[in-house]
């Protein structure tokens, strides 16, 4: 079954996706994972509400830290007991057997609690499952989705997943008190087993319904990829990043099984009669009202949260608001006007709240400045080592403050002791509260730093970062001693974050800065110029500076001011001013000067252009882009396209793209022949925006066009990235085949921020990626046909070697482009990854590469796209493409004709292999085959038709070429030249026979471009 769904619900259910913001071909697998974690998250609660009345009626939470301390232990265990089963087993496998896992001893602890003689064993070791059980259902969830979802897919995914755990909080908290008074506490471990071998069964179908998801191989580790994360070197702002990252998520572990403990602590003291069943009821009750809560901060509240706050601002809400419940818990006791016990409530209300929510969507975007290399080694060592250790640690304080209050106070009563500790516990909530606070104080100033050191990377967000934080960095960056490089990546990072006040940064230092920061700073500030600047700017051009930052001073102070004084200007005009302040001073007269002005600004503008020297005419040229209005200027346009002047004709193209004049569009277009000029037409072409996408388009999709300037105009459309180029790109990636597919693939992978993925998963789906795959795969079929039915062996000949080599060749590009399409579905790194080792040539490497795939790709054709890219004979290869294409063998010579009917996919070289061959065995091709070719754009084809008609058919040639002497190839027309010396035709001869050989072929009866085939047609 394919990895997308046909229709989803009819139109409500389209709207119900938009509103959840899914696409259709997620809907199915999305609802279904949401299934299975909120059934089994309902069990899991119902055991833990059951699990713990029973255990602080029996232990009391005195006694907990020793499942604090062993749930280290048993969680590392079945970490490794999962990662050993991956080895042995396949993953589709494992995710189904490790549910069964979790729910087959909750039978033997229903068993256990019927037989007095091992009760107190028995809830001690379900107390201590269910935080296994914890480990494994995250390990299980988290695998699954990954192998369901891509990483593009998860985003939009897996917080809808993720809330499948706050649903089930409503509907086992509210439903739990009702089936506790019906079947009793000791059956509801049954039905807790039942909800989740229920969502066992829907893993089940989930696993088997898409199982082209997983990998049919078992984890293989290679020793040579174990790295150690201690082994990897951390050094300098990434070191100083990762120490506060490590405390910000232990202190979070801490906090949260401290608040847990001291609630159940106070919960156990409470009159709620028969103590486990009403502990049992409590907590369910709790719990369903925590998620309703929970539902409505994650769906509505969280994600606009941390947009209006920030990350940081948001990540402090949860120290703060424990610090400030738990000291108002503390003083309230105190002073007899609440109970301890009601302030834990708020607080563990409060803390479970955000935990699950804001805290949950806010951590990841803290590892993100960590470079790629150590990100995953950094979340290993958080997840695996120091939350576990966490644990651990959080028990043995709790025993050792127990014994503190016991030693403190050896004679008092009970209630007095327990009431010390409580006070106690609250205040290591605050401290740690507090120290959290601090965590992520140094985090934000690191953050800061470690993204202004590295600011080349671009790896931040406007939401990612306190601006004025940053702003103070960079200031501090350029105010201090550095290199000029360092400065430039400030200057660049702050206007990626904050493009339209980054002149409150620059403004003041101005004229401290270097000349080359000082012209980026104002070509920066130029993009969004305002009045508030003017007195620095001013101040700026009181000194003397190279002629490039004057000209940006004038123009910033000139766009700014409300009531410039032109006459200022004048004295800029005159010949013995530099050119570039002469040209700007020039046309910014143009745009806000009276007619004298502008008259003036006109002839020295004209004197520029007509000048001698190249410099005179080059910034002559540039002023008229910065013009609003060209008025006579315009008349010598023609001369300066035909400028000796490389940099003149370039500067030009610029102008004709900034003042917008259709009539030179064409030269933009020419530009993109030569090679001198294709640079600055390029930028120009990208400068009209969707102005220029239709000639674009047309001049992309003439087969007769040059194949570089063809992939210059896609690239234009591509760097425009507008939604019109890119429906444009898009639209004919479906259409488009061979090398013109493969450059649009390139150009939309290459967009930024993903835009040309995103783009095409838009407007064609994941289920339109998939087509074009099987499209690729298909072709590859027809490839490996012509290779089992022309074997050397039957086939024999150097023309019959050619093709072969042609079509190994064309096996080559097909996979090229099945690698690009699989980027748009998967991850960059690993498609690269697999790539690179398939290509290597190397058994164990070509082992790896497949493996990585197998373990990424989760297409309905996945075994047959293994297979093409393993090493086997064509044969066994086509055997496994047979689901894509039906393989029916065939004589040499059909095999032939059968791959001149796929001529539209072949390349320019295989094609004339084919007439080559044809012409050396002396096979017949039909007339159509033949005249098409005869058509074809590329001359090498034509010269090859000709070779073959030469044999195949004399008369017919006879009456083609005197048509075909004008060819635009001139190895062809010499050809055609030579053959009709040869065969003794008269340029005369008449075509009317002629005419009608072409007519026996459909094709020659529709519009052609080609000038020979066209004027006969004529005839």
């Amino acid at each position: 079954m394919e990895l997308r769904d046909q229709r989803f619900g009819g139109r409500w259910g389209q709207i119900l996706l938009q509103w959840v913001n899914l696409r259709p071909e997620e809907a199915e697998r999305t609802f279904l994972m949401f299934a299975f974690y909120t059934a089994t998250s309902v069990g899991v609660l119902w055991l833990e509400a059951s699990t713990v009345g029973l255990f602080l009626d029996e232990y009391g939470a005195e006694q907990l830290p020793w499942i604090y301390i062993s749930g280290a232990v048993i969680g590392s265990a079945l970490g490794a007991l999962y990662t050993w089963l991956q080895s042995i087993l396949p993953l589709r496998r494992v995710i189904v057997l490790i549910a069964l896992i979790m729910a087959a001893p909750l039978l033997l602890f229903r068993v256990g609690l019927g037989l007095p003689v091992i009760l107190g064993i028995t809830v001690f070791l379900m107390r201590l499952w269910l935080d296994g059980i914890y480990v494994l259902n995250d390990l299980n969830t988290s695998i699954t989705a990954n192998q369901l979802f891509n990483i593009r897919e998860i985003k939009r995914t897996y917080p809808i997943i993720s809330s499948g755990i706050l649903l089930a909080d409503v509907v086992s908290g509210f439903s739990l008190p009702f089936f506790l008074n019906l079947v009793g506490l000791n059956n509801v471990i049954l039905m807790a087993c039942l909800m989740m071998v229920l969502g066992a069964g829907i893993l089940y179908y989930l696993s088997q319904t898409y199982q082209q998801a997983f990998p049919d191989s078992p984890l293989r580790e290679e020793e040579d990829e174990q790295a150690e994360f201690t082994n990897k070197r951390l050094r300098g702002p990434i070191q100083h990043y990762v120490v506060p990252v490590i405390a910000f998520f232990v202190l979070a572990e801490l906090l949260n099984i401290l608040v847990d403990f001291q609630f159940l602590s106070e919960l156990e003291q409470q009159d709620l009669g028969d103590k486990s069943l009403g502990i049992a009821a409590f907590i369910g009750v709790f719990n369903g009202v925590l998620g309703m809560f929970e539902l409505v901060m994650q769906w509505f509240i969280s994600s606009r949260l941390v947009e209006r706050m920030g990350v940081f601002g948001s990540a402090i809400i949860l120290p703060a608001g424990l610090a400030v419940i738990g000291l108002g818990s503390v003083i309230t006791s105190v002073t007899n006007l609440l109970p301890l016990f009601s302030g834990l409530v708020i607080l563990k209300f409060f803390e479970e709240l955000l935990h699950y929510t804001l805290f949950e969507g806010v951590s990841p975007v803290l590892f993100q400045p960590i470079p790629e290399a150590n990100r995953d080694d950094v979340q290993a060592v958080v997840n695996g080592i120091a939350e576990p250790l966490s644990d651990g640690v959080i028990g043995l304080l709790i025993f050792a403050t127990i014994w503190f209050c016991r030693f403190v106070l050896p004679k008092a009563t009970d209630a007095a002791v327990v009431q010390l500790e409580g006070w106690i516990f609250v205040g290591q909530i605050v401290l740690l509260a507090v120290a959290w606070m601090y965590v992520v104080w140094m985090l934000r100033s690191r953050y800061v730093g470690l993204l202004v050191s590295s600011a080349e990377r671009g790896r931040l967000g406007v939401t990612d970062v306190d601006l004025r934080v940053l702003k103070r960095a960079v200031v501090d960056t350029l105010e201090k001693p550095g290199t000029e490089a360092d400065k430039r990546s400030c200057i660049e990072l702050l206007t990626q974050i904050d493009p339209n006040n980054v002149g409150e940064v620059l403004a003041p230092l101005l004229v401290t800065l270097p000349p080359a920061l000082q012209r980026q700073s104002l070509e920066t500030m130029l993009n969004h110029p305002s009045p508030a600047y003017l007195p620095q700017v001013r101040a700026l051009i009181e000194h003397t500076l190279p002629p490039e930052v004057l000209a940006l001073g004038l123009r910033y102070v000139w766009l700014t001011e409300k009531a410039p004084d032109i006459q200022a200007l004048r004295p800029y005009l005159q010949p013995q001013v530099d050119p570039v302040v002469r040209g700007t001073a020039a046309s910014l007269i143009m745009r806000r000067g009276n007619r004298e002005q502008k008259a003036e600004a006109t002839n020295a503008l004209r004197r520029m252009l007509t000048h001698k020297q190249e410099r005179e005419r080059v910034m002559g040229c540039r002023a008229l882009g910065e013009a609003d209005y060209l008025q006579g200027l315009r008349l010598y346009i023609p001369n300066l396209l035909q400028d000796e002047s490389l940099r003149v004709r370039c500067a030009l193209l610029e102008v004709i793209a900034s003042t917008h004049l259709e009539e030179y569009y064409p030269s933009l277009l020419r530009g993109l022949y030569y090679k001198s000029t294709r640079e600055a037409a390029l930028r120009a072409l990208v400068r009209l925006d969707n102005e220029i996408i239709n000639p674009l388009v047309v001049l992309a999709e003439d087969a007769h066009k040059p194949d570089l300037v063809r992939m210059h105009a896609w690239s234009a459309l591509g760097q425009i990235g507008t939604r019109e180029a890119l429906d444009a790109l898009a639209s004919h990636l479906m259409t488009a085949w061979g090398t013109t597919r493969r450059n649009i693939l390139r150009i939309l992978l290459k967009m930024p921020q993903e835009a040309g993925i995103e783009g095409v998963l838009d407007r064609l789906g994941r289920s339109g990626v998939e087509t074009l795959i099987d499209q690729e795969l298909r072709f590859l079929g027809q490839l490996y046909a012509a290779l089992v039915d022309l074997p050397a062996e039957q086939v024999a000949g150097e023309e019959a070697e050619l093709l072969r080599r042609a079509l190994r060749d064309l096996q080559a590009d097909a996979v090229d482009r099945l690698f690009l399409l699989m980027k748009f579905l998967y991850p960059h790194t690993s498609i690269q990854a697999a790539s690179f080792n398939l290509k290597s040539g190397s058994r164990s490497n070509m082992a790896r590469g497949l493996e990585i795939l197998d373990n990424t790709l989760d297409i309905p054709t996945k075994r047959a796209l293994l297979s093409v890219l393993d090493r086997r004979e064509d044969r066994e290869k086509l055997q496994n493409l047979s689901e894509l294409l039906v393989y029916q063998p065939m004589n040499p010579s059909d095999r032939l004709r059968r791959l001149l009917e796929l001529r539209h996919f072949l390349s320019d070289w295989p094609l004339a292999c084919c007439f080559h061959l044809a012409r050396s065995a002396r096979w017949s091709l039909t007339a159509d085959q033949t005249l098409a070719c005869l058509r074809h754009p590329r001359g090498l084809v034509r010269e090859s038709v000709l070779a073959y008609l030469g044999v195949a058919s004399p008369r017919a040639l006879v009456e083609l070429l005197p048509m075909l002497q004008d060819d635009p190839d001139r190895l062809v027309a010499a050809q055609v030249k030579q053959m009709m010396a040869e065969l003794g035709v008269s340029n005369s001869a008449e075509a009317a026979s002629g005419r009608g050989y072409f007519d026996q072929a459909g094709e020659m009866n529709r519009a052609s471009n080609y000038p020979g085939i066209a004027g006969f047609e004529a005839t």
